[in-house]
């Protein structure tokens, strides 16, 4: 009975483990947690780590919460995807309501927790979930549009940790959702390239021109100039107390470089293979433009 005991252990922990990190999409929970963090040390004056704990917890919860709605609305949807169809839901291994259930829970702890940090940091964690769940998620099969829906919500995080150091929306948190609103253009779209084929299935409409076109490929680029531009503002010091040395504008130009040449050489070879490249690339490029500021900010306090 204790060998059977063991084995049943074995076998369901690690399902029942792997499920929920699927259906609250850890990864990317995480990547959101990094960037609500990263703001939060750019906004803050002194680190309170029970606020940053406060922030990861809160985070963590709403990105959870809005997966866990999504993959219940588009349950149907994700069966018919190859990149989707083993998810928790559609595999049969989680029930709709325990699903629902998740998502209700997590959507009032994290707005709870984020309350504990501020009101208005809790207003837009509601608001986030919000738009990706009753707005983002309806409209992937009606319009591409729906990727500008898409980034609101998705911009979120980098200013949320500046509203919570702060307790106040202004020109810095203001630049930093800019940052991250259009820097999920490029992003979104190189995603919807390489998958294409598996969103098609779904009924899912990405791409701006809803091919794969040189049209597509050229806002990429555009995109991904503008994207560029806007991160390298704060060099200039028109936007408050969020400053970046021209040192660390260089190191960001680089990296925008090096996204850039990816979106050109999409547009010449126009394959998935690029694609990928690209979203990898992108992902890179916030990741280290978010470390280049918080790390700017406090080798200046340092020096």
């Amino acid at each position: 009975m204790e060998v059977l005991n063991r084995t049943l252990t074995n076998t369901v922990k690690p399902d029942v483990i792997s499920d929920f990190k699927e259906i609250t999409k850890m990864r990317l929970a995480v990547s959101v947690v990094f960037s609500s963090v990263a703001g939060y040390f750019l906004g803050a004056e002194v680190v309170n780590f029970v606020v940053v704990l406060l922030l990861a917890i809160g985070g963590y919860l709403m990105v959870g919460a809005s997966n866990a709605f999504n993959q219940v609305i588009e349950r149907n949807l994700d069966a018919k995807m190859n990149r989707t169809k083993n998810r928790p839901i559609p595999a049969g291994r989680m029930s709709v309501t325990t699903a629902t259930i998740i998502a209700s829970l997590f959507t009032i702890l994290g707005i709870v927790v984020l309350y504990i940090i501020n009101p208005v940091t809790a207003m837009f964690g509601g608001i986030s979930i919000f738009l990706y769940t009753c707005i983002y998620t309806p409209l992937k099969r009606v319009t591409p549009l729906s990727v500008f829906i898409g980034a609101f919500p998705g911009a979120i995080p980098f200013m949320l940790g500046w509203v919570a150091a702060t307790n106040d929306f202004s020109i810095e948190p203001g630049t930093l959702f800019m940052i991250q609103f259009f820097w999920q253009f490029p992003h979104f779209w190189a995603l919807g390239w390489w998958l294409y084929d598996d969103y098609k299935r779904g009924g899912f409409f990405m791409l701006p021109t809803g091919k794969r076109d040189k049209g597509t490929a050229i806002q990429i680029i555009l995109y991904t100039i503008w994207t560029v531009v806007i991160s390298l503002i704060p060099v200039f010091g028109v936007t408050g107390r969020l400053y970046l040395t021209p040192i660390s504008g260089v190191l960001i130009l680089i990296l925008g470089i090096g996204m850039l040449y990816y979106a050109f050489k999409l547009y010449k070879n126009k394959d998935e293979k690029t694609a990928k490249q690209l979203m990898f690339a992108s992902v890179s490029y916030i990741t280290l433009l978010q470390i280049i500021y918080v790390l700017d900010k406090f080798i200046r306090i340092w020096i």
